[in-house]
């Protein structure tokens, strides 16, 4: 057994003592030193962290888009076949058809990328054509919690809609290799521009005009271009009569009651969130077409002695097209308002206005979604609410003319103006430059015969 001397056990225990108390009070320093150099660490990675994909936003966003396909496809197939004659029905589908399969393929090629990539006042980028640089984890600036694969493809579906609206203007006369030519042409000279004006960060989104879903790029866009195309096409054999009675106002209704729920993907995908916002849309949505339905049927019942099923579900899609531009900027009282306000202004059009101008607009897409586009574009710039549209990107949210703000009205109409404009241009243009090669509508014999046998050699038993 060995033993320490005196001097040996004299300096441990010093060691012992003294480096235990440096070593604390050195760690305790240390620390209370890089505490803030980690808090604001903590606060940089914080600030800088790159947007990431939410999945219930994922989820709900991969819903609306399946809602707002259904309405193209059957929702708006139905609804225009049951107003139709019997020996046009599948001619009116196959239109529907042919603009989800080539708006969708030319969405893929360049419309995504020219319409919501860039920064350009009037034109996208280039970046995405053939969908090139969209990888799992991609996401556009404009909706930074779901994948960019399925903005994309969510704004393709109104894309389709937008075009295939277009057809039930000049339903019963068009030629199937017209409207095939005016879907490609239609979709690259006026849609895309168009909706990076509005949606893109294009000069009218930069000018705060309010557009939630489509007032101006859907239906002002589609029930002009409806109206121009019925002007220059003519109105069909017989226009006046009563021998232009619907076929089957059953398959109406049925497509009515899927455009209705169709909408709510519609308005409320286009929060581009699973939240509150999205739910908001989706209840002044659902009001406005009650309104609307009803205010036509009173109309009509007050005109012509009783409401038909045709005025009820004309009004009803008067509502919801009308509310559209707002659905994300208002309360529920203010749909109610604007739905009212839409089945008796849209019933005046499709009637009244009509019959004074002598135009042959098949389905009244002017009457319906034109009129309901301009109007619904108007009033948000009434009844804009700051505390329904505020988020991350605009704290204060927007606000309309009944909170004071006089001048959105004024930008809500530079923005009508600029869409009628364009789309009365672009359509004329194309049209006449598509009659060049091809003529715009069936002879007088084939209109006679019917567009099913034909356009496309098959008919209904």
């Amino acid at each position: 057994m060995t033993t320490r001397s005196p001097s040996r056990h004299f300096t441990s225990v010093i060691r012992s003592i003294v480096f235990p108390r440096v070593t604390s009070r050195a760690i305790a320093a240390c620390a209370l030193i890089a505490l803030p150099s980690v808090a604001f660490a903590q606060t940089s990675a914080a600030t800088v962290e790159a947007p990431k994909i939410n999945l219930a936003d994922t989820a709900w966003m991969m819903m609306a888009t399946a809602l707002v396909l259904m309405m193209t496809l059957p929702g708006l197939g139905l609804f225009y076949a049951g107003m139709v004659r019997k020996k046009n029905v599948l001619a009116t589908m196959a239109q529907g058809i042919a603009a989800t399969v080539i708006v969708s393929l030319l969405w893929m090629v360049a419309g995504y990328s020219l319409s919501f990539t860039g920064s350009g006042a009037f034109l996208g980028g280039a970046s995405r054509m053939f969908l090139a640089g969209i990888t799992m984890d991609s996401i556009n600036p404009l909706a930074k919690t779901i994948p960019e694969s399925l903005f994309m493809l969510y704004q393709m579906t109104f894309a389709i809609i937008t075009v295939a609206l277009v057809a039930g203007a000049v339903a019963d006369r068009m030629r199937f290799t017209a409207f095939a030519l005016f879907s490609v042409g239609w979709l690259l000279v006026d849609y895309l521009p168009l909706a990076h004006w509005v949606w893109g960060n294009g000069f009218l989104m930069q000018m705060n005009l309010l557009d939630f879903a489509g007032g101006t790029v859907v239906h002002i866009n589609a029930g002009v271009a409806g109206l121009v195309a019925a002007l220059i096409i003519g109105p069909r054999k017989g226009y006046g009569s009563d021998n232009l009675a619907p076929f089957d106002l059953s398959l109406a209704v049925i497509g009515t009651g899927l455009l209705w729920v169709g909408w709510f993907g519609f308005n409320g995908g286009s929060a581009l969130t699973a939240g509150s916002r999205g739910v908001f849309a989706i209840v002044v949505t659902h009001l406005s077409a009650c309104a609307g339905a009803l205010a036509w049927s009173v109309m009509e019942w007050w005109k012509r002695g009783k409401p038909s099923v045709l005025g009820m579900i004309s009004g009803a899609v008067a509502g919801l097209g009308t509310i559209t531009p707002a659905s994300g900027f208002i309360l529920p009282w203010h749909g109610v308002v604007i739905g009212l306000i839409a089945g008796v202004t849209c019933f005046w059009a499709c009637t009244s206005l009509k019959l004074r101008l002598g135009y042959d607009d098949s389905l009244d897409v002017f009457g319906v979604h034109g009129v309901g586009g301009l109007l619904g574009t108007l009033l948000v710039g009434v009844f804009a609410t700051a505390a329904v549209s505020a988020n991350a990107e605009a704290p204060g949210g927007f606000s309309g003319l009944l909170e004071g703000n006089t001048h959105q009205v004024l930008v809500q109409i530079i923005g009508i103006a600029v869409t009628v404009g364009w789309a009365a241009l672009t359509t004329w243009v194309l049209l006449k430059l598509i009659s060049l090669f091809v003529p715009l509508r069936v002879n007088l014999q084939n209109e006679t015969e019917g567009l099913d046998i034909t356009q496309h050699g098959e008919a209904l038993q």
